[in-house]
């Protein structure tokens, strides 16, 4: 365990409780000791670039954003994996068929063609709100890295139909982000491995919700969150206390990481 040299992270449910909201004193003090033992700190997000938190004090080297698809640090972009047009327009269409909305993300802008509920109080973890753009379907000439919408699970088989190159990960029950199919947080783990030149016992990830199962299957030690799902929990090598009790800093306290 004293051996892991990258430690990735998921952020809501993770690094910040979802009620609180805020980075606590002790999960800046996990990050910045890691750091100072030589180890690499990295965000895994469903966030996109424009939306990640800035923490003080603390400098990410890498960035898993897009839960996955879009994966960079200071110097270069590590990963590109947009979802192909074809499949974005269909997943557009089906949205229609079942009156919902749907957000779409390119590396520089997150736009939506309308807006429910569900899809708003989802951009509401990360602090923003719903816009609705005139240019929407402009948009579709660039790579879209994410596509965000309200949706519970007796949807899924409606919005999936037709789609062949994407896929639902989800970590709340009202609402889902589409990836590439041969996407997802543990493929952008595996890139940053390599990039790094790491062996995948050399890392640890922390995360609580479904979309983290590839990420905790990817690493050496997968840590499930005590607020994290059962599903993810059962995959998991190890289950640390809970966000809203800084179970990540006594996790690392005790393991010999900080």
């Amino acid at each position: 365990m004293k051996d892991i040299k990258i430690a990735f992270f998921d952020i809501d449910g993770t690094l910040i409780d979802i009620n609180k909201k805020i980075i606590s004193e002790k999960i800046l003090e996990t990050l910045a000791r890691l750091k100072q033992k030589g180890g690499l700190i990295c965000l895994a997000t469903g966030r996109a670039p424009l939306t990640l938190p800035r923490f003080q004090g603390t400098d990410f080297d890498v960035f898993l954003t897009f839960n996955g698809s879009y994966c960079f640090n200071s110097e270069k972009v590590i990963f590109s994996n947009p979802i192909p047009v074809q499949d974005v327009k269909q997943l557009i269409k089906n949205a229609a068929k079942i009156g919902r909305p749907v957000s779409i993300a390119t590396k520089d802008r997150i736009a939506a063609n309308g807006t429910d509920q569900d899809l708003a109080d989802y951009y509401g973890y990360a602090g923003l709100t719903v816009e609705i753009a005139d240019d929407f379907d402009m948009l579709l000439q660039e790579e879209i890295y994410q596509v965000m919408m309200g949706c519970c699970e007796s949807e899924y088989i409606a919005m999936m139909k037709g789609i062949r190159q994407a896929k639902i990960t989800a970590w709340w029950d009202r609402a889902v982000d589409i990836i590439p199919a041969d996407g997802g947080k543990g493929k952008a783990i595996e890139k940053v491995l390599e990039y790094y030149h790491l062996d995948k016992s050399e890392a640890i990830a922390f995360g609580d919700g479904n979309n983290d199962i590839e990420m905790l299957q990817s690493v050496g030690t997968g840590v499930a969150m005590g607020n994290g799902s059962e599903q993810l929990k059962a995959v998991a090598d190890d289950v640390c206390g809970h966000a809203a009790d800084d179970g990540i800093y006594y996790y690392c306290l005790e393991k010999g990481l900080i």
